[in-house]
């Protein structure tokens, strides 16, 4: 299985809905000190399943959340998404009729869910 993109929403300093296409080969992501780039990586290893704050530089799991500018106001919940290719079938037993498995997981007041989705649209229901 290859990754094909990440949507992060409210997560650290990612506070609009950005979606990140991960072509094959090598992706690279470049910018200034500040950008964002290793929050890029920290909710990679989030929507994978890291639990502890410390191993994304956060005191606690709220720290994951956007806190808010001078200009903007704070988000009450962060949400990863990472889309999977699974064209070559790789994927457990159960999946495998799938050609693209999404993965997401979201913080909202303190609690996390978790949510495995085998469609390419959520249902939104799910988050309610």
């Amino acid at each position: 299985m290859k990754f094909k993109s990440i949507r992060i929403s409210g997560f650290k300093s990612f506070l609009e809905p950005t979606e990140i296409p991960i072509d094959n080969g090598l992706t690279g992501v470049v910018g200034p000190n500040g950008c964002g780039k290793s929050n890029i990586v920290e909710a990679i290893k989030w929507v994978m399943g890291e639990n502890s704050a410390r191993q994304m530089r956060g005191d606690g799991m709220d720290d994951i959340i956007f806190s808010g500018t001078n200009d903007r106001p704070g988000r009450n919940y962060a949400e990863v998404s990472l889309k999977l290719d699974n064209t070559e079938k790789k994927a457990p037993a159960n999946f495998n009729h799938l050609e693209e498995i999404e993965i997401s997981r979201k913080l909202k007041e303190r609690k996390v869910l978790y949510i495995k989705s085998m469609v390419n649209k959520l249902d939104p229901e799910i988050y309610n």
